[in-house]
């Protein structure tokens, strides 16, 4: 556990130790407004997510991974546009990173703050977590679910996810985002 682990409240005491995704149990999703009119919705097929809770149940730690080339809106084109330099890169930038560095309860939910990568650019980034509950499995694993929701603006320029021309008409500025993640707790040896 790095030194950016923060400490929760008891109420979302879990067994120490890893706790890896199950990606077929999980989805990154995200949309836009589109022409004021509708959404755009898409998800990353690929990502890995962990979950490293600290000796307490307490202390926890959320490290993400995505592959942006995996991006799906169904509509093959629009995708090929987002992989470019426009807007992911994937070419040159084939990863965004997300690091939790702050775990606060608020209310029935949490805040988690950390720093999310994209295109080689760092910035802070603060999520609204909602935990789903633990449940065991038919396979006799302990499993974790949580909602975690944000949003990010495709004018905040460091990134550059805001092309020139017609496209900063089209799509709007505000992309929300969801991850909807299951964990399973690791054997214990």
């Amino acid at each position: 556990m790095s030194s950016a682990t923060k400490t929760v409240d008891s109420a979302l005491a879990l067994t120490p130790g890893r706790w890896p995704i199950d990606p077929n149990q999980s989805a990154i999703t995200f949309s836009s407004r589109f022409l004021g009119l509708s959404k755009v919705r898409g998800r990353f097929r690929v990502f890995d997510v962990s979950l490293d809770v600290g000796p307490s149940g307490t202390e926890f730690e959320v490290e993400a991974r995505i592959d942006p080339a995996s991006i799906d809106t169904s509509l093959p084109r629009r995708d090929e546009h987002l992989r470019t330099a426009d807007f992911f890169h994937v070419d040159q930038h084939p990863t965004m990173t997300f690091r939790s560095a702050r775990i606060e309860p608020v209310g029935g939910s949490y805040t988690m703050r950390g720093h999310l990568t994209l295109k080689d650019v760092t910035r802070a980034v603060t999520l609204e977590v909602e935990p789903n509950g633990l449940a065991a499995s038919p396979d006799g694993r302990t499993r974790f679910g949580l909602i975690a929701t944000g949003e990010l603006r495709r004018t905040d320029l460091e990134f550059g996810l805001m092309p020139l021309g017609l496209d900063r008409l089209i799509l709007a500025d505000k992309v929300e985002f969801e991850l909807d993640m299951q964990f399973v707790q690791q054997s214990v040896a």
